[in-house]
């Protein structure tokens, strides 16, 4: 059984630490890297957050808010099932039937919706 004291990382897994401005010898000496001039090679210099180099930043390119193409909405009339339990059982339902019954007040553009809420207790033929 080894110790923990015996315990060696892998070859190759650990790297030597990159000591920068240390002088000519290390490789990283004088600039660090950093080049000639300009404002990277400054301390403390940093761009704003979004900065685009003068281009307009694409955080401020986009709208603030979103939008609703109100154009292409589609227009439903809607009625929920448990409405459809004031029809006789095995009776036919269909918009035709449910304007007469005075349960939507229009047929609207793109159609009628049966809505979930409720339940049902009789059979009944429903086209909509």
């Amino acid at each position: 059984m080894s110790g923990i004291n015996t315990l060696k990382p892998n070859p190759g897994s650990t790297h030597k630490t990159k000591r920068i401005g240390r002088g000519p010898g290390s490789g990283h000496g004088k600039t660090a890297g950093r080049g000639n001039k300009g404002m990277w090679s400054r301390s403390g210099s940093h761009q704003k957050r979004g900065f685009e180099g003068g281009q307009m930043p694409l955080h401020r390119r986009m709208p603030k808010r979103g939008f609703t193409n109100a154009v292409f909405k589609k227009k439903f009339s809607t009625v929920n099932v448990s409405a459809l339990g004031k029809f006789d059982k095995g009776a036919k339902v269909g918009p035709k039937e449910l304007l007469d019954a005075g349960m939507i007040r229009r047929l609207a553009k793109d159609g009628l919706r049966v809505l979930g809420d409720g339940q049902i207790d009789r059979a009944l033929h429903v086209s909509a």
